[in-house]
């Protein structure tokens, strides 16, 4: 079995259909962003999402005002379950805008799968990371192209990366 990552490309990589996978997500998110058409892939899946209608428990579609233009983009996420709390993980990074545009909020932000689900997103300090790094990438198989440990690694191999993957404990706001 080859080792390659994200960082790679082994010969038995690219000739698997999980190869082509990884490959092909690797190019939609060149550079750390979204090209069009992953743009256009994520607003459909949030779309799909936020309707309710698809039996997946652990995704959703996060709803933040933009920091520049306010405008509400939803965005697809994987909700990662790990010691009894839910948490997002930035898979592309710190530049990712949504994770921008949570920290311009305050970490207020909307979870909707069906129904609207007000919630403040806290920010995890990275020596906290590792292990729901770890799990997120046990969760959201596309996700693993783009954090360069391998998912069955020990959670001690998380911890270099963890500084370069924001993660945020999703915590349900007070109802008023």
């Amino acid at each position: 079995m080859s080792t390659a990552r994200a960082g790679g490309t082994g010969v038995r990589d690219v000739l698997t259909a999980a190869g082509v996978r990884h490959g092909l997500r690797r190019w939609m998110y060149r550079g750390g962003r979204p090209n069009g058409i992953a743009r256009a892939l994520n607003r459909l899946d949030a779309r799909v999402l936020s309707s309710g209608r698809l039996p997946v428990q652990r995704a959703a579609a996060l709803e933040v005002p933009g920091r520049r233009t306010g405008e509400v983009v939803p965005v697809p996420v994987v909700i990662a379950d790990h010691d009894g709390e839910r948490y997002l993980v930035a898979m592309l990074g710190e530049r990712t805008n949504w994770v921008r545009n949570v920290r311009a909020a305050g970490g207020t932000a909307v979870l909707h799968r069906g129904t609207r689900t007000p919630v403040r997103l806290v920010e995890v300090p990275v020596a906290e990371r590792a292990p729901i790094i770890k799990r997120y990438l046990d969760l959201a198989p596309g996700a693993r192209a783009h954090i360069r440990v391998d998912r069955r690694a020990p959670v001690a191999a998380f911890e270099p990366i963890a500084a370069e993957h924001p993660v945020f404990r999703v915590e349900p706001l007070p109802a008023e």
